[in-house]
């Protein structure tokens, strides 16, 4: 007989989800987290939309760590001397069920850590899963140390680029193209500051995503959440393109925090944490199988993660994807079988969910923004110079906007411009 039920290696928001499914179903679960505490080793400083959330804790929203409500959405194409900046707003963000909060993971995912430790897991913390245990081909449990510990069934949610999953389900290490690095800082400013910084009410903050300079032109882009009292400032790149980058991601951060549009919204602040991280950008053709015999892949392990430039996303998927593998694991276990068919369940629950449908619909668009580096250099630059046609009045006649703005758009090209829009059209 098998030590646990079922064996989950690590706590984010995936394996803590899991957990809590299976505990809550009187299972009997093993979570192993490698950090000193759930959310240690986690770097995300971003926003949760909070429909995923509330499958799982319908009073989530008064009971969960969260911080600030996001009531603006802001975009920002930078250059070194410029900045323009699209701030929507409106009240269909803040209904129910389609509201979002920022979140410091911290304290989330030690929060869900408690529900799931509640309903009756077990946590072992500060150890390293370094290999599978397996019968042939069939997964029964973890190995950590000189321990050995077995499961019916292990959930491997321990984030991007898995050490686990190619023992699992034969899944290569994901190239360069596909990750990215992600370099943060929580910095502290009072919480009426924000307020008056941001233009928000009380309690309220903004979700802030910039392109451009930021990453000095590669493949990435920079972002600001508001906290309750701190922002969450820092920058996302691909792996790939980086290596060709004569600055260095923690320079990129120290230019970004100076840049004019941004040095005024954190000065004064403390800077309190600093981290870094992979995340996973390569989308739905990138996700390894997602069930072998006695294992599951979930969350940021099985690539669930999507940067539509605008919009970023993966913690929604994470939650639901956790919620569906805990309880697709439940019925499992219930029927006595946790082979790769067994286990089909989660993969049917995954194709019916917004999870897969939504990775499925953007499957193109990693390659689309990967390939289409005019977005992060020339295309912030004609916006910039537009602009500066359009506001800066220096006493000289001013010319027919047509015949100003042409010469601009030239540079580029009217047949890259309609190629770029056709394509990301196509993508999205």
């Amino acid at each position: 007989m098998a030590d646990y039920d079922a064996i989950i290696v690590g706590s984010g928001c995936a394996g803590a989800i899991a957990a809590y499914e299976l505990a809550k179903a009187d299972k009997t679960v093993l979570v192993v987290e490698r950090g000193n505490f759930a959310g240690s080793k986690n770097m995300t400083g971003g926003r949760l939309y909070l429909h995923s959330l509330k499958e799982v804790f319908p009073n989530c929203a008064e009971e969960a760590p969260l911080e600030r409500r996001i009531a603006h959405e802001r975009i920002s194409l930078m250059t070194s001397d410029a900045s323009f900046t699209v701030d929507f707003s409106s009240n269909e963000m803040l209904k129910d069920g389609q509201d979002s909060y920022s979140v410091l993971r911290a304290s989330l995912d030690q929060w869900l850590a408690e529900q799931a430790e509640e309903a009756g897991a077990d946590y072992i913390y500060g150890i390293t899963v370094e290999e599978l245990v397996k019968d042939g081909s069939k997964v029964i449990g973890i190995r950590a140390g000189d321990d050995e510990i077995t499961g019916e069934v292990v959930l491997l949610c321990d984030g991007a680029n898995s050490l686990l999953a190619e023992s699992a389900v034969g899944f290569q290490r994901p190239k360069a193209s596909t990750l990215a690095v992600g370099i943060k800082q929580v910095i502290e400013i009072p919480a009426s500051v924000i307020e008056d910084r941001v233009l928000a009410g009380e309690g309220e903050g903004a979700a802030w995503l910039f392109v451009g300079d930021v990453t000095k032109g590669h493949v990435g882009g920079g972002f600001m959440y508001t906290n309750k009292d701190s922002v969450s400032l820092g920058i996302v790149a691909t792996i790939s393109d980086l290596a060709t980058s004569s600055t260095p991601i923690y320079q990129m951060l120290e230019d970004f925090k100076a840049h004019p549009a941004i040095k005024p919204l954190i000065k004064g602040g403390k800077v309190l944490e600093h981290s870094g991280h992979m995340v996973p950008e390569g989308g739905r053709n990138t996700m390894p199988k997602l069930v072998g015999d006695g294992v599951m892949i979930v969350g940021d392990s099985a690539m669930m993660c999507m940067n539509l430039g605008y919009m970023i996303r993966g913690m929604d998927f994470a939650i639901a994807a956790g919620m569906h593998a805990g309880r697709s694991a439940v019925e499992a276990l219930d029927a006595g079988d946790t082979s790769a068919q067994g286990l089909a369940g989660y993969i049917s629950a995954l194709e019916n969910s917004f999870v897969l449908k939504d990775l499925e619909q953007f499957k193109r668009f990693p390659h689309f923004m990967e390939s289409t580096t005019r977005i992060f250099n020339e295309y912030p630059v004609l916006v910039r110079d537009v602009f500066n046609k359009l506001f800066v009045v220096d006493g000289s006649p001013v010319a027919p906007i047509k015949r100003s703005m042409m010469p601009l758009v030239k540079k580029i090209g009217f047949g890259k411009l309609f190629k770029d829009a056709r394509g990301g059209m196509k993508a999205l």
